[in-house]
């Protein structure tokens, strides 16, 4: 099958950014040309993309497709094709499932489903320990070799300092990037919202900025000390920022994401006890939204990914202080982040490098957009107009704070090895 996409907006950092045509056969980039330099046969499916945006496919590093063990939630299928339909080519998977991820059976039945839905790719990561449990190494080594990117106990943080050296003494071998929930839960303390004004004004138990910027600066002491790769994962404190900040001065091999959420909300905008805006980290305060804000701009944080959460509606329709962490963000984290474009934060490459490019490198994936390389690419129309409606999601769950917001820009097509995956009725 060959496919000609005429006169896109080609945005690959480092590589294009201007009007090209992109012909695609067998699954590869076949050419990248001037317009109209490609020549047209009855063999090739034409595209029209005047006015719209190709980027390399999105890349979430941070999914929760729930399966196995909590497909009333989500299953691998509904979450990958959610992700298509949100611009996203791969995601990668946490191991938080039950069973959890910590052993090569797993994964390959994790890899196995995803290959089966059709729709984008799986890089499944490992848990550090067995069943998330803290004690113990998993079985790191068997599940690299079954296929997972990177290991975390994401949605538990690894208390043991020892512990977590030894994970990265133990990954650095095999370059396998280490994931970091960054939570000290004594401090933490069971709360459920971020401490301040509003979670007095509620009633709610607060969670200080401390339960999240004490292990950070603790996980950079042991990556400056074993040289490992280490990623915090769903930043959403000033503190945080700025420690990774100077630790990136100094060298020390660190990256980091956080989510639309932390650059769009803050706990202020909390209706009262509305659950689908309680997640973890929680919504913190405006000076840490703009310092978010900074450091996408200055080149702290490296991605943007989406901490996507599916939970069932029996699981937040009760008190806020019961009602399970977390949120969906496949189908709305592309257009949410199109507003750091917009309001002049980011540079649409920019924007291109944190979800696609800093993403694909975390994942030790090529997927430049040249001639050769897997046809993985996104199509998205800046100019589209909508207002965010979770029924009309392809994601088995509504849990998102953003329902009635009014966006701007989405993706039009998604394509996998060639193939269209998503198609924007």
């Amino acid at each position: 099958m060959q496919i000609l996409i005429k006169g896109a907006r080609v945005v690959d950092p480092g590589n294009i950014n201007g009007i090209k045509d992109i012909l695609i056969k067998d699954g590869l980039f076949e050419a990248i040309a001037e317009p109209n330099q490609i020549e047209e046969t009855n063999q090739i499916e034409i595209i029209d993309a005047q006015g719209l945006i190709a980027v390399p496919g999105l890349i979430d590093v941070h999914v929760h497709l729930r399966e196995p063990g909590q497909e009333y939630k989500e299953t691998i299928e509904s979450g990958l094709r959610a992700a298509a339909a949100g611009g996203f080519t791969a995601v990668c998977s946490m191991p938080n499932t039950s069973p959890v991820n910590d052993n090569a059976q797993v994964t390959s039945f994790i890899i196995s489903k995803g290959k089966k839905a059709k729709a984008a790719r799986v890089y499944p990561a490992g848990a550090i320990s067995i069943g998330s449990s803290g004690t113990s190494l998993a079985e790191i080594a068997d599940m690299k070799q079954a296929g997972i990117r990177a290991v975390t106990d994401d949605g538990l943080p690894v208390a043991s300092s020892q512990l977590m050296r030894r994970a990265l003494e133990y990954c650095k071998t095999m370059d396998i990037p280490v994931l970091v929930h960054a939570e000290d839960k004594d401090l933490a303390d069971g709360g459920s919202m971020n401490e301040g004004p509003r979670a007095t004004a509620l009633g709610i138990r607060g969670i200080p900025n401390a339960s999240e910027s004490v292990m950070v600066s603790r996980d950079i002491a042991l990556a400056q000390l074993t040289g490992a790769r280490v990623h915090f994962c769903h930043m959403s404190t000033a503190q945080s920022i700025e420690a990774i900040r100077q630790a990136k001065k100094n060298g020390i091999p660190v990256t980091c994401e956080t989510a639309p959420h932390y650059f769009t909300l803050t706990d202020q905008d909390i209706p009262p006890y509305d659950t689908n805006y309680k997640m973890n980290p929680p919504l913190r305060s405006e000076t840490d939204r703009l310092s978010i804000i900074l450091g996408l701009k200055d080149g702290t944080i490296d991605m943007i990914a989406t901490d996507h959460a599916p939970h069932n509606l029996d699981e937040k329709d009760v008190e806020f202080d019961k009602a399970a962490f977390g949120i969906i963000g496949l189908e709305t984290a592309l257009p949410l982040s199109l507003k750091l474009v917009q309001d002049g934060h980011l540079s649409i490459e920019q924007l291109v490098e944190k979800m696609a490019k800093a993403p694909a490198r975390l994942m030790s994936v090529n997927n430049d957009i040249v001639p050769g390389n897997p046809a993985d690419l996104t199509l998205i129309n800046p100019e589209t107009e909508f207002t965010i409606e979770p029924d009309t999601f392809i994601s088995k769950s509504r849990n998102t704070p953003f329902a009635g917001h009014h966006v701007k820009g989405e993706a039009t097509m998604t394509f996998v090895d060639g193939r269209p995956i998503y198609a924007k009725n």
